[in-house]
């Protein structure tokens, strides 16, 4: 199943049990001044989750462009990524915990829709807190279709606990749903949730219970909601068995057009690959950024600083790659080729992705020739200072 195939069986799961398709928003967020970008599907639903009335109704369903950046630096390895695209499906005061697990298990099991075998699964719930009861309904729901306990684990806060998206807003408890990719475990205390590679999550059922507010309370909700959330890229990888998710259709073309620009055949040394990785992301992040229809130009402040640095960090390491010119605007057009039939504004804002590309890379280019030359005009002396050398070499 490609990226395609499984956005479209999402959407016709949830329609087919009564909600409404509505379209995603912007990578900006309206509704949060706390956060630069979108970073979660439910981001652009917070007033409704809030208690707001949606025009579509109570049962919605979409996928969302989303970025975030706090991992950036562990981007380049085989799973993180700074853009993903989300699934997810709302109830807005309608079905709770029990309505959200069963279908989130039809769809994963079902031989109509993603036909994941029963005891490939393992599932998650909020162990509870204090202040804040164990998620024992959940538990419960997970039991009466067919789960043990040794599949079912109880797990902390910063497991099983989703939001608020910026400081405050809903939030709540959640189910989280994995897949064993069938290693040995790693003791006897390796269950669902554990990150030693054995089980890999595939959804996320949030459910809101609670408003924290500015004081750091959390307050019930008086309608409770449903939040659920699946990224499409991580799911790809799961279903067609790769073990990552730059090995699936979704970043193919992008990889084969960098293997074009740099010569290199991704594959023949890890280090290259993983520059080959944080290309492949760092570009389709800012093609998206700059795609969006609230698109930002490379700046120094805000969304616009995390632009540029996505798109400074893609040219230092084509420079690893041997690439001396400009040619983040091929690999962009490669993007926009590729995901314009989701997301049409990618190839309506084209000119104004491909022209602000090529001027922040020609800016950086230079730059950095420049302090190449300043280098090796002290390089002399520093080889002289074998430490300074490699503290200075470490740093660049």
């Amino acid at each position: 199943m490609n990226a395609n195939e499984l956005r479209q069986k999402y959407i016709d799961f949830f329609k087919a049990h009564g909600h409404a398709q509505i379209q995603g928003k912007s990578l900006i967020p309206e509704n949060d001044p706390t956060v630069l970008f979108t970073t979660a599907g439910m981001h652009p639903l917070v007033p409704y989750l809030l208690g707001a009335d949606h025009p579509a109704g109570k049962l919605l369903v979409d996928f969302q462009k989303c970025i975030r950046t706090g991992d950036i630096d562990s981007v380049g390895d085989f799973s993180h990524l700074t853009f993903f695209e989300m699934l997810g499906n709302w109830s807005l005061g309608d079905y709770f915990k029990e309505g959200a697990i069963k279908m989130s298990y039809e769809f994963l099991t079902s031989k109509e829709w993603l036909g994941i075998p029963h005891e490939k699964l393992g599932v998650t719930v909020f162990a509870g807190e204090e202040g804040i009861p164990r998620d024992d309904e959940s538990a419960e729901v997970w039991r009466s279709l067919g789960f043990s306990e040794d599949r079912i684990s109880y797990r902390p806060r910063e497991d099983n606990w989703w939001g608020p998206a910026g400081t405050t807003g809903p939030c709540g408890p959640d189910s989280e749903m994995f897949i064993d990719m069938g290693k040995e475990p790693c003791g006897p205390d390796c269950e669902p949730g554990c990150s030693c590679g054995k089980w890999l999550e595939i959804w996320n059922d949030v459910f809101m219970q609670y408003n924290k507010d500015a004081d750091g309370n959390y307050i019930p909700l008086a309608r409770k909601c449903v939040d659920t959330g699946m990224g499409i890229e991580r799911t790809v990888t799961i279903l067609t068995g790769k073990k990552s998710v730059y090995d699936t259709e979704i970043f193919a073309p992008i990889i084969a057009s960098i293997e074009k620009e740099s010569n290199y055949k991704y594959g023949s040394d890890e280090e290259k690959d993983r520059s080959v990785r944080i290309i492949c992301d760092h570009i389709r992040s800012s093609t998206f950024i700059l795609g969006d229809p609230k698109g930002v130009s490379p700046s120094n402040v805000g969304a616009g600083y995390v632009l540029r640095r996505l798109i400074r960090r893609a040219v230092r390491h084509g420079r690893k790659l041997g690439i001396g010119t400009t040619f983040l605007t091929k690999i962009a057009a490669v993007v926009i080729e590729k995901f314009s039939g989701p997301y049409p504004e990618l190839l309506e804002n084209k000119a104004f992705v491909l022209d602000e590309l090529e001027k922040e890379e020609q800016r950086f280019l230079e730059t950095l020739i420049k302090g190449e030359k300043e280098f090796e005009k002290i390089l002399p002396n520093l080889l002289k200072d074998p430490k300074k050398f490699n503290r200075i070499k470490n740093q660049t």
